[in-house]
């Protein structure tokens, strides 16, 4: 079995009051990171530098209550979607799931068969002009979908059956089993899952924790000195109180970081010369792009040497899909095919006006009937000019970022159902991490699925609260309109339903942290049988800020060590009691036990719900207001 070496690395200062090193919890506030930015050090390490002013490096983040509520610019709220044209994002979506789909709608049989489909159809609202910017616009995209295999339906998520080779999905398999194949006592099933959700490599065990974790402070750890140095190191002080305040005094959400954990990223690094970089193609990408240069937290690198070459060739072809879904979130204006700019009747249907001599009552009551008539409105249709969305790639991470290189969480993780538990009753809705982590991205690799109904994992985003008052012309006093063009209640909160996307075998599918998503229900297909489906998660750290990582943490899990120094050729023939005694120490002192770590699980765990929570109630707050005019 082939095991991940350390490459080549600078040595920090040996004093830990002189290390040059800044992160975030480590050398400036956790709620400061927006004023610093990722840079490499003449000596060859990577770090961050302070901005200077109120300068903006970070990627929008819905964690972030500032991002959320728009302090910066719009925030991160995206453009008031129109109920039509999201429905023809779904139908577009839907077509793109057909085998040779890219073939087909350029043949007028099939097409003219998939407009009858969808045009008779009762539960969406489907006209012509639709039909026909959708098919062009599917057509438009075909070119780089061969040249790729990737595509974007809803904005920011993309979708590839065919850019992970059918032999490295086997590989993953086979390097996977070996984490499978444990005694039933040993396997980690996630906590309040039914012991339905198999957790192989989680983040939640063995992450930082703040006052108990130790940091590296006399250089950066390759793959192999993570274990080596086992222990070593300096505590993590608890960050302050104040340092895990929003920049401003929110209802909700008041504190967005975590002044107890964050989840451990492994160092990658880019393999390619940034000159060789700008000479290839924006979006290209070879399976070894990158090279992973810290352990993962919770895969032994010597145990599962080449699941790590694996991973890092997943993450290499996850990187033009990222350029993609990154893209789209730096773009202020996303690509509009309906525009609505002001309210339109349909002929007979204005608003009453009070005539000569009628009584008050009576004519509030026909306005009301009036108001209440949801028939009035005349629904907007494609634009005119027909423009097709830009394939620009404004993000290319690895010509952006070849000094400092990327940070990402990996998960592995299974859901298994058994004819006694037939069906997996789905998540809700959520972001992922907390933003001690930044995330800004993520990649879902679905390598294995048996015996499973379509699984599908949908989106929903916050739309501009302001754009009704700001962009759209209406009469005073109607405000239904909301709800019938946009699907979105006058009074409600400014959250619009995309769709969701189907979790094939074989799928790589990357979407941003400012999409909330959820993994819809799904059961068995032959409900006398089990089956599963198991995913390889990639979790991208904002490439423009470094945060701890396994390249500053030495190996926190006490079986590990003991993997590599067994206890008995440690401690020799101690008396029993010192035994004890050591065992009790090393424990307490500078690793972990399963014990520990699975009680802090929890408690990660539950602190993460409150803040989800508190996200849910400041996105309700963030409600359309229709100013009387």
């Amino acid at each position: 079995m082939s095991q991940p070496s350390n490459p080549p690395r600078r040595e920090l200062a040996a004093l830990s009051d002189s290390l040059p090193l800044k992160l975030p919890g480590f050398g400036f506030p956790l709620n400061q990171a927006h004023r610093w930015k990722v840079q490499s050090s003449s000596d060859g390490y990577v770090t961050n530098q302070e901005l200077d002013g109120r300068q903006r490096a970070l990627l929008l983040s819905l964690l972030d209550p500032v991002d959320l509520t728009g302090e910066f610019d719009e925030g991160a709220a995206r453009r008031l979607i129109p109920l039509r044209e999201i429905v023809m994002l779904r139908v577009m979506n839907s077509i793109t799931d057909k085998p040779g789909w890219e073939n087909k709608v350029f043949d007028t049989v099939i097409t003219t068969k998939w407009k009858e489909e969808v045009m008779g159809r009762e539960d969406i609202d489907f006209i012509d002009s639709m039909w026909n910017w959708a098919l062009a616009e599917l057509q438009f995209k075909t070119e780089r979908f061969k040249e790729t295999g990737t595509l974007m339906v809803y904005d920011s998520v993309v979708k590839s059956d065919t850019v992970i080779p059918e032999s490295l999905k086997l590989a993953l398999r086979a390097a996977v089993s070996v984490l499978e194949n444990v005694p039933e006592e040993e396997k980690d099933y996630h906590p309040h899952s039914n012991d339905q959700v198999l957790d192989l490599v989680h983040p939640s065990l063995f992450p930082v924790v703040y006052g108990r974790t130790r940091i590296n402070t006399d250089g950066t750890l390759g793959i192999q000195d993570g274990l080596a140095k086992a222990g070593s190191g300096e505590v993590l002080q608890v960050p302050p109180k104040e340092e895990t305040k929003a920049g401003k005094n929110f209802m909700a959400m008041k504190y967005p970081y975590s002044q107890k954990f964050q989840w451990l990223p492994c160092d990658v690094q880019f393999t390619s010369s940034l000159a060789e970089e700008t000479a290839n193609q924006a979006d290209s990408a070879n399976p070894t792009d990158c090279k992973i240069i810290s352990y993962i937290n919770n895969l032994h690198p010597t145990s599962h040497g080449d699941l790590y070459g694996i991973i890092e060739q997943v993450i290499s072809l996850s990187l033009p899909l990222w350029n993609m879904t990154l893209t789209a979130i730096k773009e202020r204006d996303s690509y509009c095919r309906i525009e609505y700019t002001s309210v339109e009747y349909k002929d007979g249907y204005g608003s009453p006006r009070q005539a000569s001599g009628e009584d008050r009552n009576d004519y509030e009551l026909r306005w009301e009937e009036w108001s209440e008539n949801s028939e009035k409105y005349e629904l907007p249709s494609p634009r005119q000019d027909m423009k097709m969305p830009s394939e620009e790639v404004l993000v290319d991470l690895k010509r952006d970022y070849a000094e400092t290189g990327l940070q990402v969480i990996v998960k592995l993780a299974n859901i298994h159902l058994t004819p006694e538990k037939p069906e997996y009753n789905g998540g809700s809705w959520h972001l992922e991490g907390q933003l001690n982590e930044h995330i800004c991205a993520t990649a879902l690799y679905y390598y294995d699925s048996t015996n499973i109904t379509d699984s599908r994992l949908a989106f929903r985003q916050l739309s501009d609260p302001r754009a009704p008052d700001d962009d759209i012309c209406y009469r005073q006093h109607d405000r239904e309109w909301t709800d019938v063009v946009f699907d979105v209640n006058s009074n409600g909160p400014a959250i619009q339903n995309l769709g969701d996307v189907s979790c094939t075998e074989g799928r790589l599918l990357t979407f941003p942290n400012i999409l909330q998503h959820r993994v819809a229900p799904f059961s068995l297909a032959d409900p006398s049988k089990p089956g599963h489906r198991k995913i390889l998660a990639l979790f991208l750290i904002d490439p423009n800020i470094h945060i701890i990582s396994s390249a500053h943490v030495p190996v926190q899990r006490k079986d590990w060590f003991e993997q590599m120094a067994p206890m008995d050729q440690v401690l020799g023939k101690l008396p029993q009691e010192l035994v004890d005694e050591v065992e009790g120490n090393l424990e307490g002192e500078w690793v972990m036990g399963m014990k520990e770590a699975k009680k802090l699980r929890l408690e990660l765990m539950k602190e993460r719900k409150v803040v989800n929570n508190d996200c849910d109630k400041l996105l309700a707050d963030t409600s359309f207001s229709l100013c009387e005019h």
